[in-house]
């Protein structure tokens, strides 16, 4: 039993060698460059044994974005505990979002594909809901005296989405705008979203 154990946790760690050594390739050579044959020679093992935790490349990036959607969880949820009243919770928690982005920029950018192609599967993956749903909670939470329906919640979910996600990309991708502009454009979004529906 020991040794069937024992089997189970160095496969379990070398399945994580191969996610964290492919996390490291993206940091320094970016996503364009990952490749099986470049996780092998991080790693010091041949292809063949990497095709036998992961299929494929697809495959490890699927893997990848389901972690990223489990910190930017952890991370949103934690935001959203710190405060009572719904607008403060939205509030912290699309700014974790945004401090997720960066300080996990490589599984932002795989999550998202900014600037590299990412899983179609990411889509269905329920990891990926997760974010979602705490958001709409609140925004129905302040919604609730409008009784809105699901359509009116899904707007403004976008509305917040597709604006934060946007300033990200636009930041990752090409950045010409300071620190502080750039913060200040954010909590006049997420402020001006959360007065639209009050209002």
């Amino acid at each position: 039993m020991a040794s069937k154990d024992r089997i189970q946790r160095l496969k379990e760690e070398t399945r994580i060698n191969i996610l964290d050594a492919s996390l490291q390739i993206a940091k320094e050579e970016g996503w364009p460059a990952l490749s099986m044959r470049k996780i092998a020679d991080a790693i010091e093992y041949t292809a063949p044994i990497i095709y036998e935790y992961f299929s494929n490349k697809d495959a490890i990036l699927m893997e990848l974005t389901r972690k990223g959607f489990l910190i930017l969880a952890r991370d949103m949820k934690a935001a959203k505990e710190k405060h009572r009243l719904p607008a403060k919770q939205l509030e912290a928690m699309w700014l974790a979002y945004w401090n997720f982005a960066f300080a996990e920029k490589e599984l932002y950018q795989v999550m998202f594909g900014v600037d590299v192609n990412c899983c179609e599967l990411c889509e269905i993956m329920p990891e990926a809901e997760v974010p979602w749903t705490m958001v709409t909670e609140v925004i129905e939470d302040l919604m609730t005296p409008y009784k809105p329906t699901e359509d009116e919640v899904s707007v403004k979910y976008y509305t917040f989405w597709s604006v934060i996600h946007g300033l990200i990309s636009i930041n990752m991708v090409r950045r010409r705008t300071s620190d502080e502009i750039t913060h200040e454009v954010l909590k006049t979004a997420i402020s001006g979203i959360i007065r639209s529906i009050k209002a």
